[in-house]
């Protein structure tokens, strides 16, 4: 059974050296609410690997982005959960109501039978990586934020649990969709750190204070001369508000 989050902080954890990964996570597991696992580790380790790392009991955020058919998508919503057991997972928002709803109910359909948590699937709208020109030279006239909007809603609409949005788009989205609807966020970085590829970032508390529920943390933690001590040192600041 997948643990219930202690704090807001999954850590992002990518990496081809598994060694260093379970190192990595043994170090923060006190310290964090979960941790992300994306492409690079499910690609190179599998499903044994995402159990490796989560037999500790940390609850996991399986980052994918699933996009594709309908059908595919749900099979492949489906397989995670009964696989993995995830806490969360994420698919791509722009795939369409359709392939939205077929993977909120597969998700439902496969915890009922496998007797395993519901995953809250998440919806992504707008890669953080990604700014006005970048959406305006792949065809997405419409200013960012609103276009997160669209998504979002649609998201909500089709039966998702939340979405991934920047940091900036926290107060908006929370004006406009209910107040249950989760919101997952990226580009999270502390005062002092580079601004590195993600050109949307906010710091844990900025972010908190708007209304995201859970903070995705990487490099901050990861990159860390002691990780265990940054992550420790991040919930510590979350925690006194």
């Amino acid at each position: 059974m997948t643990n219930t989050p202690k704090n807001p902080i999954f850590c992002a954890v990518d990496t081809t050296d598994l060694d260093t990964a379970t190192a990595l996570v043994d170090g923060i597991s006190d310290a964090v609410g979960g941790i992300k696992l994306g492409k690079e580790f499910f690609t190179t380790f599998g499903p044994d690997g995402v159990r490796r790392l989560t037999a500790g009991g940390l609850p996991l955020f399986l980052d994918l982005k699933y996009h594709d058919i309908p059908n595919t998508v749900a099979k492949a919503v489906r397989a995670a959960t009964l696989a993995v057991q995830p806490h969360m997972m994420t698919i791509h928002a722009s795939g369409g109501p359709a392939m939205l709803e077929w993977a909120a109910r597969a998700a439902a359909d496969a915890a009922a039978e496998g007797g395993v948590p519901r995953p809250l699937i998440l919806g992504v709208t707008v890669l953080t990586s990604l700014d006005q020109g970048d959406l305006a030279a792949v065809g997405v006239n419409d200013a960012l934020s609103d276009q997160t909007v669209r998504l979002a809603r649609l998201a909500q609409e089709s039966g998702l649990d939340g979405v991934i949005c920047s940091p900036h788009e926290i107060s908006v989205l929370r004006d406009v969709l209910n107040p249950d609807f989760k919101l997952v966020v990226p580009g999270i970085r502390l005062a002092d750190s580079v601004d590195d590829d993600q050109k949307r970032i906010m710091t844990p508390g900025q972010a908190l204070g708007l209304g995201a529920d859970y903070l995705v943390i990487g490099r901050p933690i990861t990159q860390a001369d002691d990780p265990a001590a940054a992550a420790r040192a991040i919930a510590a600041d979350i925690a006194d508000g």
